[in-house]
């Protein structure tokens, strides 16, 4: 009998460890990281601060509407839809982890709006007003992003459809590429993506301290058992092997987050379809601000050319 009790007391231990480490990774819950104006701090952001709550207060004051749809797993899932001007393309954009739309495309979404171009800021699952507590790196994330561009599809007919993200959200998006997006789909634009989700996991985890590859079954189990879905073996670079949507990546060289070679396997992956810009001296998503000119011509260039 004691044995079998051990076993009890020693797989209780294990849920209880697993539970912490998906709560801890993947758990979403409603806090600070909803509020517009909550921004990362530190050296390579404070700079950066006042010109970011000036863009993102610009952003909050123009017309908006909020639409919602419903996931595959059935979440109501929101977005903020900035009308452009009839004809012109509209781009569905995919905040980073424990994002906001508003906040991670402050800039960018202005400089699409100013081209008379709609865009639509999607809550990703978990965060935002969209529903759900478990955010999953993208392995379910791209299969929200292709119902929101079957959505806009459906409501735009013979609108031209570009996909954004930025962290997490790029690398949704370029999961993304690798399902029937529909033929309005254009371009995709990913800016500083990780490839594998276990890779950025693990990274992040040493780097805070915490032995990374030993927690990664653990988080993993927590995954499934907590979170209701498997990491599997879902990466970026295999996703865009066979797309035949051009892809733009767009990463800061001193990104302290998601390294800038994290993104390089995408580019070698499909060098057909994809096409890889580095900016010196930029951090976790801060190249649109570290070097605005540039970061606008390239990103106008290309979908100029999607177009064409």
């Amino acid at each position: 009998m004691l044995p079998l009790f051990l076993i009890l007391i020693l797989l209780l231990l294990l849920l209880a460890f697993c539970y912490g480490v998906y709560r801890f990774v993947l758990y979403a819950p409603v806090g600070r990281q909803n509020i517009p104006q909550h921004l990362p701090r530190g050296e390579q952001y404070d700079p950066w601060r006042e010109e970011m709550l000036r863009l993102i207060e610009e952003l909050l004051q123009l017309p908006q509407e909020r639409v919602y749809i419903r996931s595959k797993d059935g979440l109501r899932l929101a977005g903020d839809y900035f009308a452009g001007q009839p004809g012109r393309p509209l781009h569905i954009c995919c905040h980073g982890y424990r994002g906001m739309g508003v906040r991670d495309f402050c800039g960018g979404a202005q400089t699409l709006l100013s081209r008379g171009d709609g865009v639509l800021l999607i809550h990703q699952r978990a965060q935002g007003d969209s529903q759900g507590h478990t955010m999953t790196f993208g392995i379910k994330e791209r299969d929200d992003v292709l119902r929101w561009a079957q959505y806009c599809a459906d409501r735009f007919p013979g609108t031209p459809l570009f996909l954004h993200g930025i962290s997490m959200g790029a690398a949704t998006v370029l999961m993304a590429a690798a399902l029937p997006l529909p033929q309005a789909v254009k371009g995709i634009l990913a800016d500083c993506p990780y490839d594998l989700p276990r890779d950025i996991i693990v990274l992040t985890a040493t780097k805070a301290g915490f032995p990374g590859r030993v927690l990664w079954p653990f988080l993993r189990l927590g995954a499934f058992l907590f979170g209701g879905f498997r990491f599997g073996t879902l990466c970026c670079h295999e996703a865009v092997k066979q797309t035949p949507v051009p892809i733009l990546i767009l990463h800061g060289e001193d990104d302290r987050f998601v390294p800038a070679y994290m993104s390089e396997p995408m580019a070698a992956a499909n060098p057909a379809r994809v096409t890889r810009f580095t900016f010196p001296t930029a951090g976790h998503g801060m190249s649109y601000l570290v070097d605005t000119p540039r970061y606008r011509a390239i990103t106008q260039a290309f979908i100029d050319s999607c177009l064409n």
